[in-house]
Order: structure tokens, then sequence, then C-alpha cells
């Protein structure tokens, strides 16, 4: 507690701590320009087939729309990847004479529209038809590249700083944003787009970490909550962009050379003064704190700053070094520890489920707008405008109703909206609109709820390994989203059914879930497993945590060791 108390001497988030507070904040934004760019810059076009009498007419392949005689005649019905096998004479084009056969040719060329998009990489390298997959594949290599960086740069943000591995992030995204936009072929766009993945976990994690870590108690649930609003005010300046950059190219280029900006950060924003202090760096931090206290105008000498740090030391601390070089003798607790028992292993599933739900739909719906009808730029501005009232409302509720009745009634209410999209006719796209932005409202703020449920429901001893795999299982769910949409090519409303169904599915098992608002932090596995469970003839929880459990979890530490 004496770094808290030495934070509030400082003038707590005073004038030095918002300015930094503020300019970490605005790293969030190229992050989301990242994260979104593939709905332009891999946007698929309405396209068909160049058919062979166009080969031999200058300027007509460039042309998208054909009279609806020759669409019936040129193309088997409902499918634009073939074209009839027959002599495209003068003839059979006037409609002189008949079609005689029903076979079919695969494109070798296309022809695209462009009335919406000037082009993209799809167009540019044909990712249609039997290459359609590779469009949803390199989105979802890029959703891997967040995965692989929120494990790499965590670890090394742990190890190095903060400071240097947030820069060296910002440098890698901006070199391999650019070479995306340069890239002559799809291969080297998509290994790219992995780095530039990999590296918004590192900006935007260790850009989460350091906004926390500057702040007390009091402030962490705003600091986080205002992170995350940054990230949506990127989301919509990416349909800005799009909307004065036509080419997929230097939409890339532009919404990476941003980035730049943040290069001076080299020399503006200090080390964080907890990973100092972690470290044994106590000389560094307090000098860090002490220009803090300076542009306060706060009087603090550094001998009041060490000894608020120093708050607490003494003999037990011994003790407490004595009791981590005891349990250094243990085995390190492993993901593995959540299965081991059955009510702990149920909890575990079901927020997983939570996370591959949230995470899953939040992108699907956010990468899905180009298929809700009406103007494409209009409903992506509008899925990113509707997260601000999101956030908001955590920040008014999430300590008054409780964290499941949040989770579990945003979930339900997104369920119901996207559901409600497959019963309103087509002709009705307002409405079509209204529904799905009501379920992204509603996901965005499950997604900000789940963060800190899940805190609360693991246990100490394996709350940093849980919630890494938590995370690992959203990002699946963000590597299976880009396919998401290729079902609408089957069925135009398929891709919100599928998202409402499993958010209605994972609201009310959340039902399951015990409720951690105003209950003490769990410490070990056995905590774990008694928390929520409920044993013949008992009909609370409190019944539950006070008797013992058998075997070998009466002690949070030798179950910790024994698994």
């Amino acid at each position: 507690m004496g770094y808290d108390e030495a934070i509030i001497k400082l003038g707590d988030f005073g004038r030095y701590q918002r300015i930094i507070y503020f300019l970490i904040c605005l790293t969030s934004i190229p992050v989301a320009f990242h994260k979104m760019a593939g709905v332009f810059i891999l946007a698929r076009p309405k396209f068909r087939c160049v058919l062979p009498f166009e080969d031999d007419s200058p300027g007509n392949g460039s042309q998208y729309e054909l009279p609806e005689q020759l669409w019936n005649i040129s193309y088997p019905p409902g499918d634009v990847c073939e074209y009839y096998d027959v002599d495209y004479s003068e003839e059979y084009l006037n409609g002189s004479l008949a079609r005689t056969t029903n076979n079919t040719r695969s494109c070798d060329r296309y022809v695209y529209d462009q009335s919406t998009y000037l082009n993209s990489a799809v167009t540019e390298w044909n990712l249609v038809c039997e290459r359609g997959f590779m469009a949803g594949t390199s989105d979802s290599f890029f959703m891997l590249g967040v995965l692989l960086g929120s494990i790499i740069f965590g670890q090394l943000s742990d190890r190095y700083g903060r400071k240097p591995i947030l820069f060296a992030s910002l440098v890698i995204q901006v070199v391999f944003g650019v070479l995306a936009g340069l890239a002559p072929e799809y291969f080297t766009y998509t290994i790219s787009r992995l780095i530039v993945g990999a590296t918004t976990s590192g900006v935007f994690l260790v850009a989460y970490v350091i906004a926390m870590e500057m702040v007390g108690p009091a402030k962490r649930l705003y600091a986080g909550i205002f992170v995350m609003m940054f990230f949506s005010v990127g989301f919509m300046l990416t349909a800005a962009f799009a909307y004065f950059i036509h080419d997929w190219r230097w939409l890339q280029i532009g919404l990476t050379l941003p980035g730049l900006i943040f290069m001076c950060y080299y020399w503006i924003i200090p080390e964080s003064a907890r990973w100092l202090l972690s470290k044994g760096r106590k000389e560094c931090a307090i000098a860090n704190m002490q220009k803090a206290a300076r542009f306060n105008r706060v009087d603090i000498t550094p001998e009041v700053l060490s000894a608020l740090l120093d708050e607490g030391s003494g003999p037990a601390d011994k003790q407490q070094m004595d009791l981590d070089k005891d349990k250094k003798k243990e085995p390190l607790p492993s993901v593995w520890d959540l299965f081991c028992y059955p009510n702990l292993r149920r909890k575990t599933l079901l927020i997983f489920l939570d996370w591959l739900v949230t995470s899953g739909v939040y992108y699907g719906l956010s990468w899905n707008t180009k298929n809700l009808g009406g103007n494409v730029l209009l409903n992506f501005l509008i899925s990113g405008a509707v997260e601000i009232p999101a956030y908001i409302f955590l920040l008014l509720t999430l300590n008054r109703w409780g964290r499941r009745s949040i989770l579990c009634g945003c979930l339900v209410v997104a369920g119901l909206s996207l559901l409600l999209t497959v019963v309103i006719p087509e002709g009705m796209n307002a409405l079509i609109v209204t529904c799905a932005m009501m379920g992204k409202l509603a996901i965005t703020a499950s997604y900000g709820t789940v963060y800190i449920f899940s805190a609360e429901q693991f246990p100490t001893v394996v709350r940093n390994v849980a919630l890494g795999a938590a995370s690992m299982v959203a990002r699946i769910g963000g590597m299976l989203t880009p396919y998401l949409s290729y079902l609408g090519d089957i069925w135009g409303p398929l891709p919100l059914l599928v998202c409402g169904v499993l958010s209605l599915a994972a609201g009310l098992l959340s039902l399951l879930l015990p409720e951690t608002h105003n209950k003490p932090m769990l410490e070990t596995i056995a905590d774990g497993e008694r928390f929520g469970k409920k044993t013949k003839g008992e009909l609370s929880l409190e019944a539950v945590e006070t008797q013992p459990l058998n075997g070998s979890l009466e002690n949070g530490h030798e179950a910790n060791g024994s698994l």
C-alpha cells in the first residue's frame, strides 16, 4: 500500500498524471485503426466473371452492370463464379439462338462493381470464388498475431519495462504497417498484417497497464474504461480515413503513418514507478515521482517518498521473503489447476465461454457492418459510436448492480437484439441497423465487464494464468470471426443469427456463475472450489464457505503444490 499512499501525496490524479494518462490513451487510436482496417482493405464488392466476348471489346470488361438478358444467358442462377460454355456469337447475344448446353466454365478474370469501393486487396488479387477464403484467412492471421503479441509483449514488458516495449511496439507497427500497404503479393501482405496484429497487443496492453499503474485504487475503474473509449474513437476515425482515401494501399499507409507522432513518446512517457519498484530500482522510481510532484506543484522530499514506499517494511517483509522462498519450492500454478475440481472446472468453462462469445460477437459485428445494407461507412461509424455509451453505462452501474447481473443482462440483450434482425423484413433496413447496433452496444458492455468479473472469479494463486488462458480463448473466437461473414453468402441474416444465438446462450449460462461484487478476493484453490458451491440442504453461498473441503483442498498451499 506504500505506493498507493505515495500517489495520493503527489496529488492523486494531478495535472502531471492527467497529461501522461491522456498521451497514453492516444496510443489506443492507431490500435483501432489496424484492427478495423480490414473492413475496407479487404472489402469484397459485387463481382462477376469477365465473359469471352468482352475480351474482344476493350473497355467493356470494366463495366460491372449488364442487361438482365445477358445475365440470364451467361451465368447459372445465383452463381457468378462460372459462365455457360457456349459460343457467345452476335446471334446468341441478341437472343436469336437458344442455349444448347448447361456446361459451365470457371472464371479466369473478374470485373468488380466500383460504385462502393474503388479497389481493395480482394479486387487486386482476385480473392473471390475458390480463392475467397484467403481474405478471411488474412484477417484470421491478423488475430493470430494479436494472440501471439499478448503473450510475447506481455512477458517482455514484465522483464524489460513498460516504456521500451511500448516504444518498440510502436516502431514495429509503423514499419510493418507501411510494408503491408506496399506488399506486392498476398503472402507478404498477410505476414506483415500478422506482425502488425502482434504489435497492437504490445501497444494496447502495455499502455493499459501503464495507465492502471499510475493511478490509485479509487481511479482504476475509470482509468481502464477511458482507455477503451479512446479505442472507440479510433474505431470511428477509421471510417473518416476510408471516406477520404479510396485506394486500399494508400488507406493502409494513411492509417499507419499517424503512429509516427508517437515516436516522441520516448522522451515524454516515464517508466512505470510500480515496475521500477518491483525490480528493486527504488531510486529511479523516486526520481520519476519527484518529477511528477514538481509538475503538480507538490512539495515533497525524496526522504518522505522513500519513507512512504518503505511503509510496512521490516520484520513482516522478512517473513514474506521466507514465505516466498517456500513457495518457490512448490510447483508453479497451472491452468490445469482450474480443471481438477468440479465447481472450479464448471466456473472456468463458463467464463471461457463468455470470453469466446464476447470476443467473437464483438469483432463479428464490427467487421460485418458491410453486410447490414445501406451506407457502409455510416453503419461502421455508428458501430464505433455506440461503444461510448456502453462504457459510460459500465461506469455508472458496474459497482452498483453487480458484475453477474450486468454481464448476463448485456449478453441477453445483445442476443435478443440480433435475433430480431432475422424477422425484420429486408425493406426495413433502418430498423435492422438499429437492432444490430443495440446488439453491438450490449456486447461492448459485456466485453468490458468480463475482464473484471473473471479476475474476481479466479483465486490469486492461478489468477494470472487463468486470465491469460481466457484471453487466448477470446483470441480463438477472434480468429474464427473473419469466416463468419461468408455465412451471409448462404443466407443474408445468418451471421447475425449465429451471433444472437451465441450471445443469448452465453448470457443465460452466466446465471450459473456466482456474484463477485462486494465479495472478498479468492486466494487459494480451496477458496475457488468453495465459492459458489451449494451442497445438500444449503441455500446460501455463505453456508458453503463456512464448511471446509475434504482432502488436500483443506489447505490452499497444499492443494496448489499437489496438482
